[in-house]
């Protein structure tokens, strides 16, 4: 193959490359938000149920 027709197909290939890891960037930075709510509201679970579970003081008469 000539060399011209290699960097070409080089090139159109880097391109595509490119391409896809902007677009796996993109949807990376579009999931980040939605997996700290999700942490958030699963510590708040925990904590709600730990103090739901604890203990009550007793209170002298």
């Amino acid at each position: 193959m000539h060399i011209e027709t290699l960097l070409a197909l080089h090139r159109v290939r880097l391109a595509d490359l490119r391409a896809q890891a902007d677009a796996h960037r993109l949807e990376a930075m579009a999931k980040r938000p939605n997996e700290l709510r999700t942490r958030i509201g699963w510590t708040l679970v925990e904590v709600g149920l730990r103090l739901a579970a604890a203990p009550k003081p007793s209170v002298a008469h």
